[in-house]
């Protein structure tokens, strides 16, 4: 019998019964425990008091919507953060990004691919915890040295999880601080989209990449002197993204 401290919990937060109802109906199926909130009040106070392992978060909500929602929760704690969006809203995936949102997904979704985020990110989670807490307990030994990584202009200190251009300090979400990890621990080699799919948000490629191109504009907007001349975070046309080495 699985120990009830490994049990997940997911708060689902739509003002749709029947979406809550899809959603409750699968995830429970894979083991989760759900909790369940039709407005954005009430979800932002049961995110805060239970601390869940993932919120499904939509956006248009009575009384506090889901941009604010996410917003308020990503202030307090590094819950993961799922925003459910209408297909054609790409200003909601966007800002849901830049205010801390881990991933979103549109609706229609199909449910393999839902679930599947759902595990890719609390599983991302968890490990993001354990190399914080590993990097406390490496923090502690005078002798070891900061753990960081230095491409031309940008430095990334991976035991504190700050990212620094030209000397100045940039506020990332985690996820967008992961795409630059992953991206500097490579300068030069380019990466694909399915890659960054795979190896930072978690999950196989389901045929939509535009996760990965809207965390990349965020990131460009926040490093970049002019976005539209990028010397840092560079496109390599129909392949992917790279950092420049230098």
């Amino acid at each position: 019998m699985e120990d009830v401290k490994d049990v997940k919990t997911v708060l689902i937060v739509d003002d749709e019964q029947t979406i809550i109802d899809v959603l409750k109906f699968n995830l429970l199926k894979e083991g989760y425990r759900i909790l369940e909130a039709k407005d954005g009040q009430t979800g932002l106070e049961m995110a805060l008091q239970e601390k869940p392992d993932l919120i499904m978060l939509d956006i248009m909500l009575p009384k506090l919507d889901g941009l604010t929602v996410c917003k308020r929760v990503k202030n307090s704690c590094n819950i993961p953060i799922i925003i459910l969006t209408a297909k054609d809203a790409e200003v909601d995936k966007i800002v849901g990004l830049e205010l801390g949102a881990d991933d979103y997904i549109t609706k229609p979704f199909s449910v393999r691919e839902l679930v599947a985020r759902v595990k890719a990110n609390i599983r991302k989670a968890d490990a993001t915890m354990l190399d914080m807490q590993n990097n406390s307990v490496e923090a502690q030994e005078p002798q070891k040295k900061n753990n960081k990584i230095v491409v031309g202009d940008l430095e990334l200190y991976l035991d504190k999880f700050e990212t620094k251009v030209r000397g100045e300090v940039i506020d990332l979400t985690l996820r967008e601080f992961e795409v630059l990890k992953f991206l500097a621990s490579q300068p030069g080699q380019v990466v694909t989209r399915e890659t960054l799919l795979e190896k930072v948000w978690g999950y196989e490629y389901y045929g939509d990449i535009r996760t990965v191109d809207v965390t990349v504009r965020r990131i460009r907007e926040k490093i970049e002197a002019d976005t539209s001349s990028p010397e840092i975070l560079i496109t390599k046309r129909g392949v992917g993204y790279y950092i420049a080495g230098k």
